[in-house]
């Protein structure tokens, strides 16, 4: 992970390898570009989104509890 913070805003450059699943459901709001590869996030009411190279998701605090994993890995650009 590569961070940067600016007041409350973390601007980070993060790498998933192949078979990465968080452990864990997340609150906090993100905006995420996807430089490399293919991601895979699962929101609390079990809708699924794949993000692939290029492409943007973002959701709002406390919007959608949220959870990330990645079969083949993946570099992304996240503000939050």
């Amino acid at each position: 992970w590569q961070t940067f913070n600016q007041g409350d805003i973390r601007i980070r450059m993060v790498e998933y390898s192949a078979g990465y699943v968080a452990n864990h459901w997340c609150s906090k709001g993100h905006i995420i570009y996807c430089i490399e590869g293919e991601m895979e996030t699962e929101l609390k009411d079990s809708r699924k989104f794949i993000l692939k190279k290029g492409m943007t998701y973002h959701v709002g605090d406390g919007s959608n509890d949220h959870r990330t994993s990645s079969k083949k890995g993946c570099k992304l650009f996240i503000v939050d």
